[in-house]
Parts: C-alpha cells; sequence; structure tokens
C-alpha cells in the first residue's frame, strides 16, 4: 500500500512539475492589452499567447484576467477549479501566463496580478 502511495505522490509532482515549464493553458482574451513598458520579449510571448499560440517555457499565475468561465484555476471560496470564475476580471482567479508577461497585462477593470486581487469577486 505505501508503494502505491508513494508511487502516486511521485507522479503527482511529475505532473506538476511539467506544468510549470510547458505552453500556458488557456488563451488571452481580446479585452486584454499590454502596458507601453513592456520589453520587447514580453510583447512577443504576450502577443503569441494571446493569438493562442503554444507558448513554451515556464508559466506563472496571473489574477484578474479572465472572462467568467474562462480562468485556469481558483476563483474564490466554495469553487472547484478551472472555469468556474463567475465574472469577467474576476480578482481571485488565475489563468497561465507566459513567465513574465503578468506584470505588464492591463484589462478594462485595470492591473493584473501575481497575487489575487480584491475585485469583482463573487
Amino acid at each position: 500500500m505505501k508503494k502505491a502511495t508513494v508511487q502516486t505522490a511521485l507522479m503527482t509532482g511529475v505532473a506538476m512539475a511539467s506544468m510549470a515549464t510547458t505552453s500556458a493553458m488557456a488563451a488571452g482574451n481580446s479585452q486584454l492589452t499590454l502596458a507601453s513598458a513592456a520589453p520587447q520579449e514580453v510583447q512577443q510571448k504576450f502577443n503569441q499567447w494571446l493569438g493562442g499560440e503554444q507558448v513554451e517555457g515556464r508559466m506563472e499565475r496571473c489574477y484578474g484576467i479572465a472572462l467568467a468561465g474562462e480562468n485556469d484555476c481558483r476563483a474564490g471560496a466554495g469553487t472547484s477549479c478551472e472555469g468556474t470564475s463567475t465574472v469577467d476580471f474576476q480578482g481571485n482567479a488565475w489563468t497561465f501566463t507566459p513567465k513574465g508577461t503578468c506584470s505588464y497585462i492591463l484589462t478594462p477593470e485595470g492591473e493584473a496580478s501575481l497575487q489575487p486581487l480584491d475585485r469583482n469577486t463573487a
């Protein structure tokens, strides 16, 4: 029984590690823009991601950018995960973005954040 538990833990760890280095899950939406001060590399990654292209490399959780029902995970107390946000740009729901882009993303509701935001929470 212990062997199965160790194997399960190892497989979970491998899966989570691969999530941190693979391409972004959900693409952005057309209401997102990028701050003009964003470096060229960030602009390129953002445009690829926004266009639905596969972006290789590490990802980061970016809060407050998903449209309702289009978050990758976390949408407040009582929610399960993916697709559970109830309003656009919900501050406590996140979407994976290419690493380094979140700090430059702007929404109609304000800036994106690497931490949960206290806006549009359900």
